[in-house]
């Protein structure tokens, strides 16, 4: 007959053949499935106040160390790969969950902050402008200064990492109509503090002006707004020259950052191939749900530049919602600017980039 020993946890005795030898004791199947873990890294059993992890992943010592850390906030063990950090030198590990509600109280948040939009001005079209600053630190008081600048009266504004930057960071609006732009963002105080903190924009060589366009602003329904959309790709590229003369990069910049996807004969054939790319680094990027973004141009400090690259925006939308597709197709570059000319800021743009029927004048230089 088979013989009985004693758990060597629980006492009672089990047939031998029901006990499991773990380390130098003999325990019963109860008792092993309470008392010890497998490590969810490794595979290897453990006991359980031999738990480096938490009850959701339990882990030896030797993987705990090597691939794992704890969140500082809730606790919970997380993947060194999925830990988040504010910033290089900071030591205290995040889960996602706990570093979104830490982002909330932080200067500059991380790449992928997007905050509840809060749309400023009276009117159907919004720009969102992300400008891109670098050279003077990814800077905690910095970034405060211009918060203090841009938010006095309203949160406008709000300050990210952005990784293409060398020593930067990217400062974000909420939508806001061109005429609140113009009139009631402080746009001249946050770009005279940023260049007497240091900083550069189109001199540092890394940096872009993006500016997004809510799509409800192109029509009601979605054929009317992609009908707009198509002729907006068609003009950049029919226009592409002009375009790139204005935008102040080079093509080895607009390759890497903000590419062109081609003229075509029509308008939808030039939407079919976006559509088609899914690519977000183009001139015009159409990955957005809610927006189209406009990545063509160089950041800059000059209060001037700035308020003209918005005009032209909304210039263009102008001519691709009230043209037809033929009729956008004639129109030359010359009959567009003309229509401009109740525009000052752009127009002294467009004259600084020889781009406005051949009268140029002297410019101050870009920052």
């Amino acid at each position: 007959m088979e013989g009985t020993r004693v758990c060597d946890i629980c006492g009672r005795e089990h047939p031998i053949s029901e006990l499991l030898e773990f380390g130098d004791v003999l325990l019963c199947a109860e008792c092993l499935r309470t008392e010890t873990v497998v490590c969810e890294r490794c595979g290897t059993r453990i006991w359980n106040d031999d738990n480096e992890g938490d009850s959701e992943t339990p882990l030896c010592g030797r993987c705990y160390d090597r691939y794992y850390t704890t969140c500082t906030d809730c606790g919970r063990t997380i993947h060194q790969d999925d830990a988040y950090y504010i910033d290089e030198d900071d030591y205290d590990a995040r889960c996602y969950t706990c570093h979104c509600r830490h982002a909330d109280h932080r200067v500059i948040h991380d790449y992928y902050y997007k905050p509840e939009p809060i749309f400023y001005g009276e009117g159907k079209r919004y720009f969102g402008v992300e400008l891109e600053i670098d050279d003077a630190g990814e800077s905690n008081p910095n970034a405060e200064k211009i918060l203090r600048i841009a938010n006095q009266d309203h949160e406008q504004v709000y300050i990210k990492h952005d990784g293409s930057l060398n020593e930067g960071m990217e400062i974000v609006t909420h939508p806001m109509t061109l005429d609140y732009h113009l009139h009631q963002m402080p746009w001249a105080a946050i770009l005279n503090k940023a260049k007497e903190l240091g900083y550069l924009s189109h001199q540092a060589g890394t940096c872009g002006l993006h500016v997004h366009i809510n799509r409800t602003a192109f029509g009601e329904t979605e054929e009317d707004q992609e009908a707009v959309i198509a002729r907006i790709l068609y003009f950049f590229e029919k226009h592409w020259e002009e375009l790139l003369k204005f935008s102040r990069r080079t093509q080895k910049q607009l390759r890497r950052w903000a590419d062109r996807y081609g003229l075509k004969e029509h308008p939808k054939q030039v939407l079919d191939v976006a559509k088609g790319s899914q690519e977000r680094y183009m001139c015009v990027n159409l990955t957005n749900y809610h927006t189209v973004e406009f990545r063509i141009f160089r950041g800059t400090l000059k209060l001037n530049t700035l308020i003209a690259t918005l005009q032209l925006l909304d210039r263009t939308c102008d001519v691709a919602i009230n043209l037809s597709d033929d009729e956008l197709k004639d129109l030359s570059w010359t009959t567009f600017v003309a229509g401009c000319a109740h525009l000052p800021e752009l127009v002294q743009y467009l004259k600084e980039r020889r781009l406005y029927i051949n009268e140029p004048v002297m410019a101050e230089a870009e920052v």
